[in-house]
C-alpha cells in the first residue's frame, strides 16, 4: 500500500508536490482551471499542516530537437506564469511565489527562503531537456531540496519522467517519505475497482468510442477479458464493421487494424455490441446532406458522424442492466450539435441508473459530460485519459504510482 499525504507529519518540512497543471489556455488566458482546482485539497492540506510547499508540473509540449529559436518559442508559449497568476488569485498573493527557473542556484535560494504556509511554483518541468528522459542529474537537482515528495498528478502517472519517478526513487533511497496526494488516491480507488472486478459489480459494461482502434488495442483486449459487454461507437466502430464485411461509405477506418477487429469479433462473440444504424453526411465539413441509415451499412459517398437512434436505444437497454460502467470515447462528433445525440444518449442512460458504479476514463468523454451537464451522475470522472487507459491495460499499475508504493 502507498502512504497518503494525510499519513505524514509535514510541519516545517519542504514538501515537493508533482501536480498536473497542464491546463488548456489561449495566449495568457486559462480556458478551464479544473486541474488547478483538483490539486487544491492536497496543496491546502500541506499548507494547513505547516509545510513549505514547492509545486511543479509540465504545461504543453517543449520540443528540444528543434532550433534554438523553436525551443525558445515553445518555452515562451508554455510558460507556467499563467498558472502562477491563477494560483495566487485562489490562495492569496502573499502566499504564492513563482520561480521562472526550473533548477539551479536561484531555485535553491527561493526554496530556502520559503516559510511554513507558503507556496513556490517552479517553471514548466519540460523546459528541462532531461525531464522526459528521466535524467538522474535532473532528478538529483529537484530531490536535493525536498524532505517529502507527494505525487498528485494522475494525468502524468503513466510517464516515467524525472518529476514523476526519478525524484521519488532518489528520496526513497535516502529514507525520505513519499506519498500520494488526494487526487491520485481517488483515481487509484476508482480505477482499481474497474480493474479488479468484484461479483457485486456485474454486469460490467464498457463503452469505447473515439477515433482510432490503434490507440486502444490493449485496452480493448483487456476490457473484453474483464467485461460482460463492450459497446463500441465512434469512428473506431467502422474498422470493426469493415471486419464484418459491412459497407462504411467514406467513413474513416484503419486497414491495418481490420485483422485485429476480426480476431476480437471471433473470440468475443456477442460480448461486442456494434452500431446498428448511423447518422451520416456527404462530407465531414460543409456537408449538404444528412441522413439516418436504416441499418448498419453506410451508403457510398457518405460518412458516419454519430450512432443512430436505434443504436442509442440498443446501447441504453444494455446499460440499464449494468452494475458497473467504464466509458472512454464519444459516440460521434459530439462537438457539433448535429452529432451530439449519441454521446448524450449514453449520458442519459447512465443518469437513470440507481446504485451502479460509473467511471469515465478522462479525455473527450469527460469533456462531453461536462458540456452536457451530466458530470454529477457519474461516480468518478478521471483527470487522466491516457493514464486511466494504461492503468486498465496494465492491471492497475502505473510507474508514477508504483514508485510510491
Amino acid at each position: 500500500m502507498a502512504k497518503i499525504i494525510r499519513d505524514l507529519k509535514l510541519a516545517n518540512k519542504t514538501v515537493l508536490i508533482r501536480c498536473d497543471f497542464n491546463v488548456p489556455f489561449k495566449g495568457e488566458v486559462i480556458s478551464d482551471d479544473n486541474r488547478i482546482q483538483a490539486a487544491l485539497p492536497t496543496v491546502k492540506f500541506a499548507l494547513d499542516a505547516g509545510a513549505k510547499v514547492v509545486l511543479f508540473s509540465h504545461l504543453g509540449k517543449v520540443k528540444h530537437k528543434g532550433t534554438e529559436e523553436e525551443v525558445a518559442a515553445d518555452k515562451a508559449k508554455n510558460n507556467m506564469i499563467i498558472v502562477f497568476r491563477r494560483l495566487a488569485e485562489i490562495l492569496g498573493k502573499d502566499k504564492v511565489f513563482f520561480s521562472p527557473e526550473t533548477s539551479g542556484d536561484e531555485v535553491n535560494k527561493r526554496v530556502a527562503a520559503l516559510k511554513p504556509g507558503q507556496v513556490l511554483l517552479l517553471q514548466n518541468t519540460r523546459y528541462e531537456k532531461g525531464e522526459e528522459k528521466n535524467d538522474p542529474a535532473l532528478s538529483e537537482k529537484w530531490a536535493s531540496f525536498a524532505d517529502v515528495f507527494v505525487m498528485d498528478a494522475f494525468g502524468s502517472a503513466h510517464r516515467a519522467h524525472a518529476s514523476t519517478v526519478g525524484v521519488p526513487e532518489l528520496l526513497k533511497a535516502r529514507g525520505k517519505e513519499v506519498a500520494l496526494g488526494f487526487l491520485v488516491e481517488k483515481e487509484v480507488e476508482a480505477l482499481g475497482r474497474v480493474v479488479h472486478v468484484a461479483k457485486k459489480d456485474r454486469p460490467y459494461i464498457a463503452v469505447i468510442g473515439g477515433f482510432k482502434v490503434s490507440d486502444k488495442i490493449k485496452v480493448i483486449e483487456t476490457l473484453l477479458q474483464k467485461c460482460d459487454k463492450v459497446l463500441i461507437g465512434g469512428a473506431m466502430a467502422y474498422t470493426f464493421q469493415v471486419a464484418q464485411g459491412k459497407n462504411i461509405g467514406i467513413s474513416p477506418f484503419e486497414p491495418d487494424q481490420v485483422d485485429f477487429a476480426k480476431k476480437c469479433l471471433a473470440t468475443a462473440g456477442d460480448k461486442i455490441l456494434l452500431p446498428v444504424d448511423a447518422v451520416v453526411t456527404d462530407a465531414f465539413q460543409n456537408w449538404t446532406k444528412k441522413v439516418t441509415t436504416t441499418g448498419s451499412d453506410i451508403p457510398d459517398g457518405f460518412e458516419g458522424m454519430d450512432i443512430g437512434p436505434k443504436t442509442q436505444k440498443l446501447f441504453a437497454k444494455e446499460l440499464s442492466k449494468a452494475k458497473m460502467i467504464f466509458w472512454n470515447g464519444p459516440m460521434g462528433v459530439f462537438e457539433q450539435k448535429d452529432f451530439e445525440a449519441g454521446t448524450r444518449a449514453v449520458c442519459e442512460a447512465v443518469s437513470k441508473l440507481k446504485g451502479a458504479f460509473t467511471v469515465i476514463g478522462g479525455g473527450d468523454s469527460a469533456a462531453a459530460v461536462a458540456q452536457f451537464g451530466y458530470k454529477e451522475y457519474f461516480s468518478h470522472v478521471s483527470t487522466g485519459g491516457g493514464a486511466s487507459l494504461e492503468m486498465i491495460e496494465n492491471d492497475g499499475h502505473l510507474p508514477g504510482i508504483d514508485v510510491i508504493k
